[in-house]
């Protein structure tokens, strides 16, 4: 069983950037492939970037290249979220996820795949 606990959301004027965090418990984190992904209001649950387990592969829904950057310390079994040049578009709850079946392919968008899950933390962007 792997327990993820986001944090590090809250409310940013557009054009600023936060930076996500999800630690993990257990010892097999280098194990898993790392998701992130965002449900706004009324909305889908959707896919935002994903991370390999070594962390040397990396993927990203098109709306958010350039700006997000994924990435993860297995030392410290944490997984990050960068986000810059935020857009009220979004505003969300953003969720970090563990897939321990599979490591990073373009299956990874997919939501299914991912064996665990955190609680979401609110990322809000104000225009």
């Amino acid at each position: 069983q792997v327990r993820l606990v986001e944090s590090g959301g809250g409310l940013v004027q557009a054009g600023g950037s936060l930076r996500l965090s999800c630690a993990a418990s257990g010892p097999t984190f280098s194990s898993y492939a790392m998701g992130w992904f965002r449900q706004a209001p009324e909305k889908e649950r959707e896919f935002v970037a994903a991370i390999s387990r070594s962390g040397d592969s990396t993927y990203y829904t098109n709306s958010v290249k350039g700006r997000f950057t994924i990435s993860r310390d297995n030392a410290k079994i944490t997984v990050y979220l960068q986000m810059n040049s935020l857009k009220p578009d979004d505003t969300a709850v953003y969720y970090c996820a563990a897939d321990y079946r599979y490591d990073i392919s373009t299956y990874s968008t997919d939501d299914h795949r991912y064996d665990y899950w955190g609680q979401g933390t609110q990322v809000t962007v104000s225009s």
